[in-house]
């Protein structure tokens, strides 16, 4: 039986808030604060119960912090499991400006790793993979691992039988875009597309053909690159196009990839094509949008969105 396993290395607590005014120099007085469990994984995870779904995931985290991450997962009726990594957990902060309605992300650093935290994590994730899973490492790297660290495991989890979607920015989604390997999914947003290839992409047919690029290069059987509200673009055996989002007024960014994430991952389990998930998967990031802080995406409305989604071949 198919399962999915969400995996976070950089955990965060997430505070949303909202000030009347970000002006510097001065004392902003913010909104009660909404305080979520966070994280690429976490948020994968949240997005998939969201949706009726299920998933297992797995994280490090420690401290009064990752006391509180572990209690709040549990309330949206997660399990967390351990890494065996357990400094205290970073936090995160993000603020709308209520006169302009734009949003400020601040995000702090995980804690160093040592050779020995790559170690414990490596041998806890290999011991968790079952036989077809989709494993879902998904976030930022905290300082002292590897922006490989997840390639040299997809070997491990071809081997005993499961996909590996892989959602990641910076060296890491570069050395994944041009390094042949046995992930299954590559997944990124237009920026990160951008930095890992230094174009510019000012269109879908540049977007579409770098999506070509990459899959051929990395070995991947799916590349989706996210172009926000345009819609996401998918290549794979099958098709290469956009599916096109409803227009949808947004209030937050957040979570919308890791929404998109779960819903892709659901899709998949339940057995459909990679075009149909990746059109579930645009659905539930619209729906993210339109709701507040991290809340991330909400079942009906990504049940009514995915019947609006359109599919344009690139």
């Amino acid at each position: 039986m198919t399962g999915i396993l969400t995996i976070t290395v950089n955990p965060a607590l997430d505070f949303s808030t909202e000030a009347p005014a970000v002006i510097p120099d001065q004392k902003l007085r913010c909104s009660s604060p909404e305080i979520h469990p966070g994280g690429g994984g976490v948020n994968v995870s949240r997005a998939i119960a969201n949706l009726g779904g299920q998933s297992r995931p797995l994280l490090a985290y420690g401290g009064p912090t990752g006391d509180m991450l572990a209690e709040l997962l549990k309330e949206e009726g997660l399990r967390p499991e351990p890494l065996g990594v357990s400094y205290s957990t970073r936090q995160s902060v993000s603020v709308r400006d209520g006169a302009n309605g734009l949003q400020y992300r601040f995000m702090l650093p995980g804690h160093d790793w040592s050779e020995a935290d790559v170690s414990t994590a490596r041998e806890t994730i290999e011991g968790a993979i079952e036989p077809g899973d989709l494993v879902i490492p998904s976030g930022s790297f905290p300082p002292g691992l590897d922006e490989d660290f997840f390639l040299t495991l997809a070997p491990v989890v071809a081997a005993r039988g499961g996909r590996m979607i892989l959602d990641t920015s910076g060296a890491a989604l570069e050395h994944a875009c041009q390094t042949p390997s046995e992930i299954y999914v590559l997944r990124m947003d237009l920026a990160e597309a951008r930095e890992a290839s230094q174009r510019s992409l000012v269109g879908l047919e540049d977007i579409a053909t770098l999506a070509s690029e990459f899959r051929e290069k990395s070995g991947a059987e799916i590349v989706m690159i996210a172009a926000g509200a345009t819609g996401n673009v998918i290549c794979c055996d099958a098709w290469r196009g956009l599916t096109r989002p409803p227009v949808v007024v947004p209030i937050s960014a957040i979570g919308a990839g890791d929404s998109f994430i779960g819903a892709f991952a659901m899709s998949l389990v339940r057995g459909e094509d990679p075009v149909t998930a990746c059109s579930w998967g645009t659905a539930a990031a619209a729906s993210a949008v339109t709701r507040g802080g991290t809340v991330l995406c909400d079942r009906p409305e990504t049940e009514a969105f995915f019947q609006q989604v359109t599919r344009v071949e690139l």
